[in-house]
């Protein structure tokens, strides 16, 4: 009997590693059909009515507004190991000055190199300084005012 529940406890571990190991795909953003970016017309359709037809972007010109920017990622996500982005497309669809539109182009992760579109990271402006260098440097900063009140 023993021997039967070391060998179903084996196989329980070996299917939970299995598992756990194997990979796990997310979709992130949203790019257009081309059923639906065909019924966008280059040189007739403006901002207004490409949002009618396919929908605002979340993400539009970020120095101008020049165009809009359909991104939709796929991330492979296998075990703790960071989630990895195996797919990217990019649906710019850019404005001339009047607003109408001018040109649309897809891209995808082989055009190029990825860029980040935002970045939201705080950085430290303690470069070089070690935690026990920040703890003694205090030393002398302080008043006995600062710890009464007065």
């Amino acid at each position: 009997m023993c021997h039967r529940t070391r060998k179903q406890g084996a196989m329980l571990v070996l299917v939970a590693g299995i598992a756990a190991c194997s990979s796990v795909y997310r979709n992130h953003g949203y790019v257009p059909a081309e059923d639906e970016l065909a019924l966008v017309e280059v040189g007739v359709d403006t901002r207004e009515t490409v949002g009618q037809k396919i929908g605002r972007p979340s993400t539009s010109g970020l120095l101008n507004d020049e165009g809009w920017f359909y991104v939709q990622s796929r991330y492979e996500h296998r075990g703790p190991r960071q989630p990895r982005e195996i797919e990217r497309e990019v649906l710019a669809v850019t404005f001339n000055a009047s607003g109408t539109v001018e040109n649309i182009a897809r891209y995808g992760l082989e055009d190029g190199k990825v860029v980040q579109i935002s970045r939201r990271v705080t950085e430290t402006n303690i470069k070089g300084i070690s935690l026990i260098r920040q703890l003694l440097g205090n030393f002398g900063r302080f008043q006995a005012s600062d710890f009464i009140g007065e």
